[in-house]
Formats: C-alpha cells, structure tokens, sequence
C-alpha cells in the first residue's frame, strides 16, 4: 500500500478543468478508483479494520471534493467510551507530526456545559450522577457553538474552542483551545452524532468495539487515574447505559464502521493513504 502511495505522489497529476463535464468526470472517476482499492486492500488484511461502507459512500464523498475543492475536508468520529476514539485520534496527531500534514484533531468533550455550580450543590461529579441528571444528553452539550465553529474551519477561519476541564470540577473555560483550519479537521466524540453537528462531515467514521474489550480499556483507563475498581464498574454502568440511549440507536447512520481494536499502525497507514490521494489534485 504505502509504494502504491508513494508512486502516486511522485506522480502528479494536473488538476482537471472543474469547470467542464470531462474533467470533473476525470477527477470523479479516479478518487473512485483509489478509494476502491483502499476498500479491496482492507478485505485482505489478517484483521480487516474496516467493518462495512455504506455504498454510497465513496461517489458521495468524491462528488463533494468535486463541487467544493477548497473547503476543508471534515472527518466525524463517533464511538462509545473506550471503544478507541481519542487513542486513534493521538495516532493521528502522531503520524501528523511525523509527515508534516495539515490535519487538526478536535475533542466534543471540550463542548460541555459548565456544571461547576451544580456539582457544587450535590458535593461531587459523583453524587450529581447518582440524583439522576444525564450528563451525556445533548442539552448539555454546546452543539450551536460547536456547530458554528466547525462552519467557520470548514470555511477556512481558525477558531478559539472552550475547553472543559477532566478534574471534576465540571467547569469550562470559553474560548481557550486554538484550532487551526487546516486540509483535513477530525473531530471525535459523541456530540458529533446531533443532528445539527452529524450533517457537517463529509467523512462519518464509527470506532466498534466489544463489550469485554471495551470493559478492559475502560478498567485499565481507570486505574491509571487511581479510580477504585467498584466505582469505575459503576461508571461503565452509566455509561453504558447512556451510549444504548443516545449512541447505538444512531450507529446505522455513519458513512463507515471501522474495529477500534485493529493495530493502530495499520490504521496511521491508512490515514497517509488517504492524505496522499486527496493531496494528489494540485
């Protein structure tokens, strides 16, 4: 795959005339083709990562960077908890890092309402839980600012996200994360999947995982935090059973559904493909 990659790179191909019926249909026709042999190369690996492609997918996505080449590419990363959406998204980073691409990694998390008061007036982040107040439904996210944000990357303008705060404290602080609008903006978290979010992406990746493998991460994840084992079982309870309220009813909708537990080099690999062909039109 990665010579494949390199020997489209090192061979440049002239962008076609968009304003004629013959060179859109050029353009169409090979991203088409690359994407196709990505979807053929994924079935003959040992462990597949791609899991299923909605079959419109890929003229969709191609007709979109034929209509609006400059727009930033917007890729939508949904998942339940521990089912690998901020490791593969560190991978990214990694592998952004490592060659220089002009991608941007945004967490929904940092959209959360502040409830600083309202853990104050329960004694905890805990306790605030046990009265019964869903912190995963979507009013308690800040999807119209999200929503905004993410027109103006897709639109080239760089954007100051807020940023809520891991400690317990529930508090966020407005306007304090820099996001570049750079080629490719992946966003990752559960408020990706509103409906006044979900229809910005022009890429819908669903990170699946299972429930044992997702129970270890999770446990593991948690005693890394020093969180005693019985109240991290109790969080899973939770969040379980939010991701059957407000997740897996939407699985059905993402473009593609990839296995979170697949080798994290197999996917960095991937992400350069991708990269090179969508780069390949200069």
């Amino acid at each position: 795959m990665m010579q494949r990659l390199k020997n489209i790179q090192e061979k440049k191909i002239r962008k076609p005339d968009f304003s004629t019926k013959e060179g859109r249909g050029i353009m169409a026709f090979i991203l088409q083709k690359e994407f196709e042999y990505i979807l053929n190369m994924d079935k003959d690996a040992e462990t597949p990562f791609i899991k299923r492609v909605k079959d419109d997918f890929v003229s969709r996505f191609t007709k979109r960077i034929i209509d609006n080449p400059s727009k930033k590419i917007m890729i939508g990363i949904c998942g339940e908890s521990a089912s690998g959406k901020t490791t593969i998204c560190k991978h990214i980073k990694k592998t952004v890092d490592r060659y220089s691409l002009p991608v941007e990694i945004i967490s929904t998390d940092n959209y959360f309402n502040d409830i600083s008061d309202l853990i104050k007036e329960h004694g905890s982040f805990d306790k605030l839980l046990e009265s019964g107040y869903d912190v995963d439904a979507p009013t308690n996210f800040m999807t119209d600012q999200l929503k905004e944000d993410l027109k103006l990357l897709a639109d080239g303008q760089d954007v100051m996200t807020p940023q809520y705060l891991i400690n317990g404290s529930g508090v966020s602080v407005p306007r304090s994360l820099p996001a570049k609008s750079q080629k490719i903006i992946a966003v990752e978290g559960m408020a990706t999947m509103y409906d006044n979010v979900y229809d910005l992406f022009d890429i819908k990746l669903y990170i699946d995982i299972d429930r044992d493998k997702q129970e270890e991460r999770f446990l593991a994840r948690a005693a890394s935090r020093n969180q005693n084992r019985d109240n991290a079982l109790k969080q899973l309870k939770y969040i379980r059973e939010a991701s059957e309220k407000y997740i897996l009813p939407h699985k059905h909708k993402w473009d593609i559904i990839v296995d979170g537990s697949v080798s994290i080099p197999y996917f960095e690999q991937i992400i350069e493909y991708l990269y090179g062909i969508t780069n390949n039109f200069e």
